[in-house]
C-alpha cells in the first residue's frame, strides 16, 4: 500500500494554488484525514493541533482507532468496515474522540470510500467537535425523560392534540380509557367522550375554550363514566395545538352524592328534632287539659243515674278524651318523652305473645308469618313499645295489601363490626337485634318515603288514619338508642328494619301476664296537701280527693305552700306535688316540707318527666 508523504499529497503540491489549499485546510473549522484500509493514518490536516491538541506527525502511521473512546470503538470500526464495501460510499457516524490531554470530546466523521482513487487510496473524511451539540442534545433528553416521567406519574389522562387527533399521550390516559397508549395515539379523541356529551366537546375545542367542564367519558369497554376535562392552545411543532388534562371524577361525584345525603339527612333529623318538640310540648299540655276533662265526667258519672240521658253524654265525652288521650300518647312516643318501664326481655317470647292480636288486626285475607331468630340477645325495652312498634308496623303493612297478601316477622342478632356501605349511616358499631317487618303490598315512592315519620303526614284517605302510626314508631325506637332502615318501591312491597341495642350479658326479667288488684285502703279523713301550678288539674284532683274522702289543704304557688307551713306548721299525712313548676321544682319542694314535718309521706305526679 502507498504511503503518502508532505510531497505526494496534493494540498502540499508547490505553487501557488498548493499553498491556498494549504492555507485553507489549515483554517476551516474541520480536520481533514485520510485512513486506509487497515485504519491507519496516513493524512490529517494541520488544524488537528488547534482543535484536538495533537500534531498530525504524532498520529501519523498509527491506527486511527487508538483514540476512539472504548465505549464507541466497536460501532466505529463496524462503520468504517461497511463503507469500505462500497467505493465512493458516503457515510456519517458520531464518537468520543480522545484529545493528547486524555479528555474525550463528541465529533462527527463524515467520510467517503476513496480506496479506488490513484491519489487517495483509502478513506477520505472530515471531522469536527459537536460536544456542544451532544450537550443540548444530553439536556434536551433529560428534559424529556423528566418531562415524561412527570407525565406518565399524573394520575389523570394527558393529552397533545390537533382537531381532536392525539398526537401524544401519557400512561394516565391509557389507564383512564382502556386503551393502550399505542391504540390512542392517532386516534380521534372524540372517541373517548360518550356520544350524548361529544358536541359540547367538539364546540369547545373549535372555539379554543380553556376553562375546566364536566362531561361523561366513554372506555373501550364501553362504559360512560363523568369526566372532567381542561384543556390549553400551547404551540406545538410550529403550529397551535391543545393540550387536554382528563380526570376520572367518578369517586368525587360518589362523594358528593354521598354528602348530599348525609346533609339531607341531617336536616331531616334537625327537622324530626323541632317537631319532636313541638309535638311533646303540645301533647304534654293537651293531656293535662284531658286529664281534667276525664276526672270531671269521671266525678258526674257518680252523681247521675245510669238510665240517664245525662250519663250517655258523660260517657261519650269520657270515650272522646280516652280516644284523644292515645293521640297524645302517640305524639309523647314520637317526641320521646312517653312514661316508660324498660326491662331485659326475650324479644321472640314477646312477639308471639303477640300473634294471635296482631293476626285480628290484620285480617284472616292476610298470612302472618313469624320467623324467630335462634339464640336471640336480650334486649332492654318497655314490652309495651314492641306491641306499639308491631301493631303500627302491621297496620301499615295491611292497609298497603290489596285482597289477598303476606307480612313477615323475623328476628336475628346483628353485629355491626364497622361502617358499611350499605348499613343505616348513623348506627354505630355494636350488637343489635333485628327485627323486619315486610310485606308484598303497593310500596312507597320516594316522596313518601321522605316524609315517612313526620307526624300527621299520611297518603289514607280522610279518616282512615291520624299520621301517628310511624311517627310512634320512630320516636320509640329513637327513645331506645336505636334505628330504622326502610326499603321500599312502588308495587315491589316495603320492608323495615328495626335494630335495637342489644344486652347480650343481661339477664332476662320475666313480666308476670296479670297484676293482682289491690283493695284500696280505707280512708279515715286522713289531711293531703296538694302542691300543683296547673289551676285547673289542681281543682280537678282536689275536688276527687275530697270526693273520696281525704281532707284536702291546696296550693297552686309551692313558695306560699312553703312560706305557710314554715310560719303555722300543721300535721299532713301525705304531700302530693307536682315534679316540674315554676319556680322551686317537687323535689326540692319535699326537700324542705321533710325538714318542718320529718318523716311525711311524699307523693310526685307529672305529665312527664326524664326524671
Amino acid at each position: 500500500m502507498a504511503e503518502f508523504s508532505g510531497s505526494q499529497h496534493p494540498v502540499n503540491q508547490q505553487g501557488e494554488k498548493g499553498y491556498l489549499y494549504k492555507k485553507i485546510i489549515s483554517n476551516i473549522g474541520d480536520v481533514i484525514a485520510i485512513i486506509d484500509k487497515e485504519g491507519i493514518n496516513r493524512y490529517k490536516s494541520p488544524n488537528l493541533e488547534k482543535y484536538f491538541g495533537w500534531k498530525p506527525e504524532e498520529l501519523l502511521g498509527k491506527e486511527s482507532w487508538n483514540n476512539i473512546h472504548p465505549d464507541d470503538l466497536e460501532e466505529t470500526q463496524a462503520f468504517f468496515k461497511d463503507l469500505l464495501l462500497h467505493p465512493f460510499s458516503v457515510g456519517t457516524i458520531e464518537c468520543r474522540y480522545r484529545c493528547k490531554d486524555g479528555s474525550y470530546t463528541w465529533i462527527e466523521f463524515k467520510g467517503r470510500n476513496l480506496t479506488e482513487d490513484k491519489e487517495i487510496q483509502g478513506i477520505l473524511g472530515n471531522y469536527h467537535d459537536i460536544s456542544l451539540r451532544k450537550k443540548a442534545e444530553e439536556a434536551l433528553q433529560e428534559s424529556e425523560t423528566r418531562f415524561k416521567a412527570l407525565h406518565n406519574a399524573s394520575s389523570g389522562g394527558i393529552a397533545i392534540h390537533d382537531k381532536g387527533i392525539i398526537l401524544d399521550c401519557n400512561k394516565g390516559l391509557a389507564d383512564i380509557s382502556g386503551f393502550t397508549v399505542d391504540e390512542l395515539l392517532g386516534m380521534d379523541g372524540l372517541l373517548l367522550i360518550a356520544e350524548k356529551s361529544r358536541d359540547i366537546v367538539m364546540a369547545n375545542i373549535l372555539n379554543g375554550f380553556e376553562k375546566p367542564y364536566e362531561v361523561y367519558g366513554l372506555r373501550k369497554n364501553g362504559q360512560e363514566y363523568p369526566l372532567r376535562i381542561a384543556a390549553k392552545q400551547i404551540p406545538y411543532k410550529g403550529k397551535t395545538v391543545r393540550t387536554v388534562e382528563f380526570r376520572d371524577i367518578t369517586d368525587i361525584r360518589e362523594d358528593e352524592v354521598e354528602r348530599i345525603r348525609l346533609q339531607n339527612q341531617l336536616v331531616q333529623a334537625q327537622k324530626m328534632d323541632s317537631i319532636g318538640r313541638l309535638a311533646g310540648g303540645v301533647a304534654h299540655d293537651f293531656n293535662n287539659m284531658l286529664g281534667v276533662i276525664l276526672g270531671y265526667a269521671e266525678l258526674a258519672l257518680e252523681e247521675v243515674e245510669d238510665s240517664s240521658s245525662i250519663h250517655y253524654y258523660l260517657m261519650e265525652i269520657d270515650n272522646a278524651a280516652e280516644r284523644s288521650m292515645k293521640i297524645t300518647n302517640q305524639l309523647l312516643a314520637f317526641a320521646r318523652k312517653q312514661t316508660v318501664t324498660p326491662s331485659v326481655i326475650d324479644l321472640n317470647k314477646t312477639i308471639t305473645k303477640m300473634l294471635k292480636m296482631l293476626q285480628r288486626l290484620v285480617g284472616e285475607n292476610i298470612s302472618l308469618n313469624w320467623k324467630p331468630g335462634e339464640d336471640l340477645w336480650p334486649i332492654k325495652i318497655d314490652p309495651s313499645q314492641i306491641d306499639q312498634i308491631l301493631a303500627n308496623l302491621c297496620i301499615n303493612s295491611r292497609d298497603a295489601i290489596k285482597d289477598q297478601g303476606q307480612i313477615s316477622i323475623s328476628t336475628e342478632n346483628y353485629i355491626l363490626e364497622k361502617q358499611k356501605e350499605k348499613n343505616p349511616s348513623d348506627l354505630v358499631p355494636g350488637d343489635y337485634v333485628q327485627i323486619t317487618i315486610g310485606d308484598n303490598g303497593l310500596g312507597m315512592s320516594s316522596d313518601v318515603l321522605e316524609n315517612l315519620f313526620e307526624p300527621f303526614y299520611t297518603t289514607k284517605d280522610q279518616y282512615k288514619g291520624t299520621g301517628l302510626g310511624l311517627a310512634t314508631v320512630y320516636g320509640i325506637i329513637k327513645q331506645n338508642k336505636g334505628f330504622i332502615w326502610v326499603n321500599s318501591d312502588e308495587n315491589q312491597g316495603t320492608s323495615f328494619k328495626i335494630f335495637i341495642p342489644a344486652n347480650p350479658n343481661e339477664k332476662i326479667v320475666e313480666i308476670p301476664l296479670e297484676l293482682k288488684q289491690q283493695t284500696p285502703i280505707a280512708r279515715k279523713g286522713e289531711t293531703i296537701l296538694l302542691v300543683e301550678d296547673e289551676t285547673a288539674i289542681l281543682k280537678m284532683t282536689e275536688s276527687m280527693l275530697t270526693e273520696l274522702g281525704y281532707l284536702v289543704i291546696a296550693y297552686s304557688n309551692p313558695e306560699a305552700a312553703l312560706k305557710d307551713f314554715s310560719e303555722n306548721p300543721r300535721d299532713i299525712n301525705l304531700l302530693i306535688s307536682d315534679i316540674i313548676m315554676p319556680g322551686i321544682n317537687g323535689k326540692d319542694l319535699s326537700e324542705e316540707f321533710l325538714k318542718i314535718i320529718p318523716g311525711i309521706k311524699i307523693l310526685f305526679i307529672s305529665g312527664y318527666t326524664a326524671d
